[in-house]
């Protein structure tokens, strides 16, 4: 059994990059993921809970972008995954992925409220 890759929960250096090295701005833009990522987080749970594909696959869009401004590659596969698997309707075993964005998330938080 191999064992999984992990990634650093950010990437200061890109995420930099992907606001010209303006090191306030990404402060802000942590900030507000921050103040916004959990309630798009419910919103994905909930749109699992009611098996809505639809729903399920745009809040994982989201949340997708948002997390690759910090190139934050844990919670980007997870919510890639999981968006897949909305627009694909396969809704059986997305549990288990959706614990993982949750867990690269939380990963994230910390490292964003250091900025």
């Amino acid at each position: 059994m191999s064992t999984p890759l992990v990634y650093p929960a950010i990437d200061r250096e890109l995420a930099l990059v992907r606001v010209g090295g303006d090191a306030e701005l990404l402060r802000e833009i942590a900030q507000l993921f921050l103040d916004d990522y959990p309630k798009v987080l419910a919103d994905l749970r909930a749109a699992v809970e009611c098996s809505d594909p639809r729903r399920v696959e745009r809040a994982a869009h989201g949340l997708k972008g948002s997390v690759s401004h910090f190139g934050a590659r844990a919670a980007v596969e997870a919510a890639r995954t999981i968006e897949d698997l909305g627009r694909t309707g396969q809704l059986t075993d997305i549990s288990r992925v959706v614990q993982e964005l949750e867990q690269a998330l939380e990963g994230l938080r910390p490292e964003l409220e250091a900025l």
